[in-house]
């Protein structure tokens, strides 16, 4: 392989890495907002945020496919 052919190929993974970097940290940053905006009580909010800190991808995710599902405060009729 030539030199060009390896710096090429060396841009495009860069830019794949760092599009995955940037979309994880809108989603841990994303993630961060809605559990500081929810209606959870403050204890519940503090173990959401601990959890996204300390498992930002795995806590983030599991924020928005179940935690904001157990946020919505049920209408009452």
């Amino acid at each position: 392989m030539s030199v060009a052919h390896e710096t090429t190929q060396a841009w495009i993974f860069m830019g794949v890495a760092g599009a995955a970097v940037l979309a994880f940290a809108v989603l841990f940053l994303a993630a961060l907002v809605s559990i500081l905006r929810s209606p959870l009580t403050g204890g519940m909010k503090l173990v959401w945020v601990v959890f996204a800190f300390c498992a930002p991808f795995l806590g983030s995710l599991l924020w928005f496919v179940a935690g904001r599902r157990d946020a919505v405060v049920p209408v009452r009729r």
